[in-house]
């Protein structure tokens, strides 16, 4: 660990800076991100064209700068996504001093993982939920004989929350290493309460998944028990080899005789 402690204000500091810098990197990746916002824009409107089938469905504009403010709106999104590795590498080093020397070698898996579980969420959200979510939602139009005319900002704002709130939920088994790596959690922090955490991912797909059908909700419902899984899992191996550390299944209760 750090020898010296520092003062909760330059803790403060630290942490602006570093938000600072994540921000940097997100304005950066905008920008790029700017350049390809029609390309961008298309690709984000795919699913529900392909949900709509031989249907038609139409995207409006309901505003002068509407179209404009939705470039601007994709490219930040995007900007985010490509400023994931700078985002996680500024979080790394803001933890960085309270870690050891050899846990500090971490930060570049660290950074590749999250940023690849950060995409993979996106990616999941993208090609299947979307798929599932917006065929429910144009169904519910059919079924009352109206042709659907969606503006697009509200399409564009509920398909940004989608793709973040999964690329987030994706970060489980990199948050739950890097807890375990530190010491915060084992795999008995996550295996005890294993009944109250279903019923929350229960809970969060419930909120999270567009439609009241059991399909949909179990798009993820299914990743998220998985990657639960495989938290418990690295929790496991990553506590148990921690430096210090022999099986904390016993050690839980104060029992060792220190």
């Amino acid at each position: 660990m750090a020898d010296a402690e520092m003062p909760l204000t330059a803790h403060l500091e630290e942490l602006r800076w570093r938000i600072v810098k994540a921000l940097l990197a997100i304005f950066a990746g905008f920008l790029l991100a700017y350049l390809y916002a029609d390309t961008l824009f298309a690709i984000l409107i795919r699913p529900i064209t392909l949900a709509a089938g031989d249907s038609t469905v139409k995207l409006i504009g309901t505003g002068v700068t509407e179209a404009f403010f939705t470039k601007l709106k994709v490219a930040f999104i995007a900007g985010i996504f490509l400023a994931a590795p700078a985002i996680l590498y500024q979080a790394w080093q803001f933890v960085s001093p309270g870690l050891y020397d050899e846990e500090k070698l971490y930060v570049f898996p660290f950074v590749f993982f999250g940023t690849f579980f950060f995409v993979a969420g996106a990616w999941f959200c993208y090609a299947f939920v979307f798929q599932v979510g917006y065929a429910f939602f144009l169904e519910q139009y059919a079924t009352i004989g109206i042709e659907p005319t969606l503006r697009i900002s509200e399409y564009l704002s509920f398909s940004a929350r989608m793709l973040l709130a999964f690329g987030v939920t994706f970060e489980l088994p990199v948050v739950a290493y890097f807890l375990s790596r530190i010491g915060m959690i084992d795999h008995q922090t996550l295996i005890r309460p294993w009944r109250y955490a279903v019923l929350v991912i229960f809970i969060v797909a419930a909120v999270l998944t567009p439609g009241p059908d059991v399909a949909s909700q179990m798009l993820l419902v299914a990743p998220l028990i998985v990657l639960y899984g495989a938290s418990i899992v690295i929790a496991y191996f990553v506590s148990t080899r921690r430096p210090g550390t022999r099986d904390t299944s016993d050690g839980g209760d104060d029992t060792s005789g220190a």
